[in-house]
């Protein structure tokens, strides 16, 4: 695999999954039903943090992923030690060698990373064998959920520092190595300028920025002697945490180690506080770093920050000019998981007919929708106006007339509004149509699309819904599966 993944793992991934759906997969190859067309959706339910829009992400990872699906011996081999309860092997032999000779045949449409998407809205579409479809979600959703999450809260932080550089942090306290290389690249997606994270630089060509722990300064004598230690090191790299013993002091120490470089024709990069009341503190630094005739010294923040927190502190007016983001960012706090989910909508029956399926629910939110699912965007060169599901072999020309507003309000056209759907070819044939681009143009789209976001909708509290139209047909379509279900499940 020439992928991060493989090189992480050094082996193929296919039983990156839950057992239930290779027992899926085999009811479905002992009754007949493998091979049958099938259509599946990934998508998520509730927007996270508050928010009303996540930041699509994983993509590259899904066609990898794609690319290298297959079951090795070594798979096969674990797979036939697997009992069932009543202490037999759970999967026969015939079943295990259907397994080593399948390859996959399924269709992938995928919404590209940076793009800017909204609840219900599909993030990829699965068409192909029913045993193939079913086997994909499990780790489609593992490569999907986690980054869209972590990009998504970089992009609120983004909004929050108003554009100001923000860096990733948090590898310490990331969930494990894939966590937290899965983060790093899904934060600079989102908005953020670089990351601590060396092997995410080496991976992805992410930029890398750090400065120094308050251990350098405790293996010294005193802190004075320790800035001056680090700027000899790294004259060109200077940025000195101020907050290991008395904040104040500690500035004071790197405003003397900053003319003494400037004097040998150097400049002292910037001082970083980790503690205490950041605004006080920040306008403190920035008041002495100018006097001293520092003011191109920038004052980096750290600390517990997220996107409140940063917005609390412009608010009070902390003259801060680069934001270290860590825990909050890489983990996604507060919220542990975006709700990606991945359902069937469409199955055909022994002769080929197609049937759709709809999963009905008590709570509305769990009410799927039918049909072979694409989204149109509606926007212009400076906004965006709404989106559009339909399903493109029913409705190829779809029409906003009659359509079902779904969240938001109906919106008005006004000129210059175009359209492009946003979900784009990945994978078929047993290729990869999807070329994977550098993160740093994947940020670029992202940055864009934030910046032509209406205002109301981006907003970090008490945000507006972005509207979200159903076409008629898929409407009426929905309507008419709700009305002959024979329950409905609280599920």
């Amino acid at each position: 695999m020439s992928g991060h993944l493989g090189r992480l793992y050094q082996d193929r991934l296919a039983l990156l999954t839950d057992l239930y759906q290779l027992t899926m997969a085999y009811g479905y190859w002992r009754t007949g039903m493998a091979t049958r067309q099938a259509v599946f959706h990934l998508f998520f339910r509730h927007v996270p943090f508050g928010g009303e829009f996540v930041v699509s992400c994983g993509l590259h990872a899904v066609v990898e992923f794609l690319q290298q699906f297959r079951f090795s011996t070594e798979d096969l081999d674990y797979l036939a030690t697997v009992r069932g309860a009543d202490g037999r092997p759970l999967f026969c032999q015939e079943f295990l060698r259907y397994l080593e000779q399948m390859r996959l045949e399924c269709e992938v449409w995928g919404v590209p990373e940076g793009e800017v998407v909204f609840a219900p809205e599909p993030l990829l579409r699965v068409q192909g064998p029913l045993i193939q479809c079913q086997l994909l979600e499990t780790p489609l959703l593992n490569l999907i959920n986690f980054p869209t999450l972590v990009a998504t809260k970089a992009a609120r932080c983004y909004l929050a520092a108003g554009g100001a550089p923000i860096l990733e942090f948090g590898l310490r306290r990331a969930q494990g190595p894939d966590g937290g290389i899965t983060a790093a690249r899904a934060a600079y997606i989102g908005g953020c300028a670089a990351t601590s994270n060396l092997l995410a630089g080496k991976l992805f060509g992410i930029p890398v920025r750090g400065t120094h722990a308050h251990s350098w300064v405790m293996a010294f004598e005193d802190e004075l002697q320790a800035f001056r230690a680090y700027a000899e090191a790294l004259p060109g790299n200077t940025i000195l945490l101020v907050d290991t013993y008395h904040t104040t002091e500690g500035i004071r120490h790197a405003i003397e180690v900053g003319q003494e470089l400037q004097r040998q024709g150097g400049q002292l990069q910037g001082v970083r506080l980790d503690s205490g009341d950041l605004a006080q503190l920040a306008q403190l630094a920035r008041a002495e770093l100018d006097q001293a005739g520092l003011t191109q010294t920038r004052i980096v923040a750290s600390g517990d920050l997220d996107e409140f927190r940063i917005a609390q502190l412009r608010d009070q007016g902390a003259p801060i000019d680069i934001w270290g983001v860590g825990t909050r960012l890489s983990t996604g706090f507060p919220d542990a998981a975006l709700t990606g989910v991945y359902k069937l909508a469409a199955i055909q029956d022994e002769q080929g007919r197609w049937h759709y399926r709809i999963k009905v629910s008590d709570d509305p939110a769990k009410t799927l929708l039918p049909g072979v699912q694409q989204v149109r965007r509606y926007e212009s060169d400076s906004h965006m106006v709404c989106d559009l599901i339909y399903d493109p072999r029913q409705t190829p020309q779809p029409s906003l007339h009659q359509a079902q507003v779904l969240q938001g309000s109906r919106p008005e056209m006004g000129k210059g509004v175009r359209v492009r759907d946003l979900l784009v070819p990945v994978f078929s044939g047993g290729r990869v149509r999807h070329v994977p681009e550098p993160p740093e143009s994947i940020r670029q789209r992202t940055l864009g699309h934030l910046n032509r976001l209406p205002q109301a909708v981006k907003k970090l509290q008490r945000a507006e819904p972005f509207p979200v139209l159903l076409e008629a047909h898929l409407a009426q379509l929905r309507q008419k599966l709700v009305q002959t279900q024979p329950h409905h499940s609280s599920d």
